[in-house]
């Protein structure tokens, strides 16, 4: 096969793509930094001819006119599996909406629902036996581009080329679109002494020989930072982080005790910065797998001492917590939560670890005056999400300490909880739960 003929033949500009997308079609696009940037950033350009434009995705980095412009409402809408701050400030507009989920079902249940017409990702160079790397994500993708009419990848010199699932032969692509930008980078978000205390309790919980799953943000940050002086920790994790990095190179991940794939670091996705990008670029140590794998709680159940560390916006003083919305707002998503949570709480002496601040400073009314309020409540915001539910709750942590819910009861709870609240809020939680009869 004359690979490099092959491949001139499906190469096609931005606006040749952008012809291939007709009215009422729908359309998935890959996720996080595995969007296809030039792509969307032209995408509303062409919404005078069409209408009823369906794009599906989760975890979008850009603010693109084709959803954050509300007179693109009627030609465009935007559904995600996980909002991210710009579907979040267009969420006002009307012309998004948030597809409820577990992460390793959203694919599945996507296309039990609907199958992509059309889907748009990115990819890496193409190598000399004629296979491209999805690089960074295959959480949905691979299903969704064995489900789509067209495929349209973005074929970029700068994404890292990763092993796994994200493997595919051009034969599987109708149209290359080259282009040639930096790979789109996650600010590393900077630890605050709050977040070092909780990090600090986290890492005590996590044993040597233990195979962890880290999120983003200040505390997941912190907890990395706790565990360098672990032995022989390994990677099973929704999300690989530039944290995963710093203890590869410290030595703390060898995967030497992993049960399931022992001494690979596995994920679904990748989003971080160049340090990141540069350490799995080629690197047969990292394996992005499919995301209905990797999340799949039966699956991460066959990891020994799996640690699940997820972070909540508020618990209430049974346990439920509410992780991806503020009220009836949606803020981010269920995404691997409970998948991981689960999961942890199946494997051979595994645990699961909900972190939170114990207080939020909100806003009061319009103006810039701001209240301290408790994070742990007798009873959740009205309309709120339960993205885990108490009988899946296992190890609560804030700044003032570690409560362990497992196998206890209503009352337990409720005392181990106000135990690790702000001490201005204890007396109130106590007087409340008296009131509510919690127990």
């Amino acid at each position: 096969m004359n690979i490099n003929g092959v491949y001139r033949k499906k190469v096609i500009t931005v606006d040749e793509a952008l012809e291939k997308v007709k009215s009422n079609q729908n359309i998935v696009s890959g996720l996080a930094a595995a969007e296809p940037k030039r792509i969307l950033e032209k995408l509303h350009t062409i919404r005078d001819r069409v209408e009823g434009v369906n794009v599906a995705t989760c975890l979008p980095m850009g603010a693109y006119d084709y959803f954050v412009d509300p007179t693109n409402k009627g030609h465009f809408h935007m559904d995600g599996w996980f909002y991210s701050p710009p579907i979040r400030k267009a969420h006002k507009n009307g012309n998004v909406s948030f597809i409820p989920n577990h992460l390793h079902l959203s694919a599945v249940k996507r296309l039990d629902h609907r199958k992509p017409d059309i889907y748009m990702g990115t990819c890496s160079s193409v190598d000399k036996h004629g296979y491209i790397s999805l690089s960074l994500s295959a959480t949905y993708e691979r299903e969704m581009i064995e489900n789509a009419n067209i495929v349209i990848l973005e074929i970029n010199p700068n994404m890292p080329r990763t092993f796994g699932d994200t493997i595919i032969h051009i034969d599987e692509v109708d149209y290359f679109v080259e282009v040639d930008y930096d790979v789109t980078e996650l600010p590393i978000a900077l630890s605050s002494d709050k977040d070092r205390k909780i990090g600090k309790y986290i890492a005590d919980l996590v044993e040597d020989g233990s195979t962890i799953q880290l999120g983003i943000g200040g505390i997941p940050n912190a907890v990395a930072a706790e565990l360098v002086d672990k032995q022989d920790l390994g990677i099973h994790t929704e999300m690989f982080t530039d944290g995963m990095v710093d203890l590869y190179n410290a030595g703390v991940i060898t995967g030497r005790n992993k049960t399931l794939m022992p001494g690979k670091m596995v994920a679904t996705f990748a989003l971080g910065s160049k340090k990141l990008y540069d350490f799995i670029d080629d690197n047969p140590a990292v394996m992005i797998m499919r995301g209905k794998w990797v999340n799949d709680p039966y699956i991460i159940g066959q990891n020994y001492k799996m640690v699940s560390i997820n972070t909540t916006l508020q618990i209430d003083l049974t346990g439920q917590c509410a992780s991806e919305a503020i009220g009836h707002r949606q803020f981010s998503g269920t995404g691997g939560q409970a998948d991981t949570a689960i999961g942890a709480q199946n494997s051979d002496e595994g645990k699961s670890i909900i972190a939170l601040y114990s207080t939020a400073n909100i806003r009061v009314g319009n103006g810039d005056e701001r209240k301290r309020i408790s994070k742990i409540v007798p009873r959740l915001d009205q309309g709120s999400i339960v993205s885990l539910s108490r009988n899946d709750v296992d190890y609560v942590v804030t700044e003032y300490g570690v409560a362990s819910l497992r196998g206890t009861n209503v009352l337990e709870r409720v005392e181990r909880l106000i135990n690790i609240a702000h001490p201005d809020f204890r007396e109130e939680l106590k007087q409340q739960a008296k009131e509510l009869m919690i127990w």
